[in-house]
């Protein structure tokens, strides 16, 4: 149903509300532990396993309702339920990126200053800076020795951990840095993080570098030149919470892209039969262009079909590109809420908004459509008519007023293979900020849409 608020439906239903909440429980407690791609993928494969999926090397040959996983450098992962139709009639996917933007430590990142223990970062992706300032930060990551030998680290998140943050200057000295731009407020290099100030005994020398080294060493065997080969991302602490004295909304870090990420493995995880083979791709780097092995343009989700085809007696190039050609795809990423506060950054007739349901991007880009997938209206109407049928709220929308900036997402990477695509996922507030805000009726009618689609488009 177009553009009406989804929680007068559920309010009209028995348990209605209550299934929407008890939904977003369970969302809340992965985007909680799914803090970095890493971390997001291991949550998937833990579900998946439970849900009976099994890995594409445990098949020898592929039948009707196989339920498969494939994992890419710990970073992506493809999910499949196989379906009646020939594979190379096409699948229907769900594309969602699980990076969201952050700051990450740098190679070279500790040093000593003023009797400061500090960390150089290179934030990731687009952040307002100043955001980033005063508040708790957690470090999550892994670092990985010469001999091969993987540690894992979380610093943060556990309520007996201890914090980590980015200094501020007090307001009372601030009348120079408050004539500068917001952009230029804090700027990229500043974005160091404090990690400690107490001196390691009978050391003269960056005494509190080597104190925290010397905690570093014992607790996981690392020394400073491991950092060489570290993946460590500095993150928002803190469980993602209710919003809104109504707890209509939920409050966290990392809901672009990560809340559609669920919402598309959930429908898959819910689904035993299909007509087309269904599949789930989470995929790294959207932030900064999907680039590289792990992004969206990498060529592991075009092999990964190749190997499913190879499973089914089918070894040909020809008939990978064929089903990809023939496949339907809803590239599930976040769209911008309409925010009160900010009305002037819209056209109000053709925004997302918090309550409304799934939201349909036809086009995203820049200014003049740049950079944009722009769907087909075959597509659109043949998706209007399964959602109708099912009774699925959804809206329509564009990244605000056409001159005022733009953004984009992995559909036109999709596109190139020439099937059909589309954006498609949930309104959000305060994205890429480290606390973003999500209804939690459209993470609940998302999720419908999304089973609706892998089931019957």
């Amino acid at each position: 149903m177009y553009a009406k608020n989804s929680w007068k439906k559920y309010q009209e239903q028995d348990h209605g509300v209550e299934d929407v909440f008890a939904f977003n429980e369970l969302y809340k407690d992965f985007i909680t532990k799914g803090k970095t791609e890493r971390a997001c993928v291991k949550e998937a494969l833990s579900l998946a396993k439970q849900a009976g999926f099994k890995s594409l090397d445990e098949y020898d040959q592929l039948k009707i309702g196989d339920k498969v996983y494939v994992v890419n450098k710990e970073k992506n992962i493809a999910l499949f339920v196989i379906g009646e139709r020939p594979l190379e009639e096409g699948l229907r996917i769900l594309g969602a990126h699980i990076d969201s933007p952050r700051l990450d430590l740098k190679q070279n990142p500790l040093y000593e200053s003023e009797g400061f223990a500090l960390a150089d970062t290179h934030y990731y992706g687009g952040i307002k800076k100043y955001q980033w300032v005063t508040i708790p930060l957690s470090l999550y990551g892994v670092v990985v020795k010469k001999d091969g030998e993987v540690v894992d680290i979380v610093i943060g998140e556990d309520e007996n951990d201890p914090v980590v943050g980015i200094s501020d200057l007090l307001i009372h000295l601030s009348a120079t840095q408050l004539d500068k731009k917001a952009a230029k407020v804090i700027e990229g290099e500043d974005l160091d993080i404090t990690l400690g100030n107490m001196p390691l005994n009978n050391e003269e020398k960056d005494a509190v570098k080597a104190s925290i080294l010397k905690l570093l060493k014992e607790k996981y065997g690392i020394e400073e030149e491991d950092f060489l080969s570290a993946e460590i991302e500095i993150v928002p602490t803190g469980k993602a919470r209710d919003y809104g004295i109504d707890r209509s909304m939920v409050a966290g870090y990392g809901h672009d892209d990560r809340v559609c990420a669920y919402t598309s493995l959930k429908a898959i995880l819910d689904i035993d039969t299909c007509r087309y083979t269904s599949c789930v791709i989470l995929v790294d780097k959207e932030e900064i262009g999907s680039v590289g092995a792990t992004g969206a343009q990498s060529l592991f989700f075009e092999n990964t079909i190749g190997q499913l085809l190879y499973k089914m007696s089918i070894d040909s190039f020809i008939k990978t590109r064929m089903t990809l050609e023939n496949s339907m795809m809803l590239s599930s990423d976040v769209s911008a809420g309409v925010d009160p506060l900010y009305l002037s950054v819209n056209d109000k007739k053709n925004a997302a908004y918090l309550g409304n349901g799934i939201v349909f991007n036809k086009y995203t880009g820049a200014r003049g459509k740049s950079g944009s997938n722009d769907a087909m209206p075959e597509f659109m109407a043949r998706l209007r008519h399964i959602l109708d049928k099912q009774n699925i709220h959804y809206q329509t929308a564009e990244l605000g007023k056409v001159d005022q900036g733009g953004g984009g997402t992995i559909a036109y990477i999709l596109g190139n293979y020439n099937m059909q695509v589309i954006d498609a996922g949930i309104a959000v507030l305060n994205m890429h900020s480290p606390m973003e805000i999500v209804s939690k009726v459209d993470v609940y009618e998302t999720y419908q849409a999304y089973k609706t689609f892998l089931k019957d488009a």
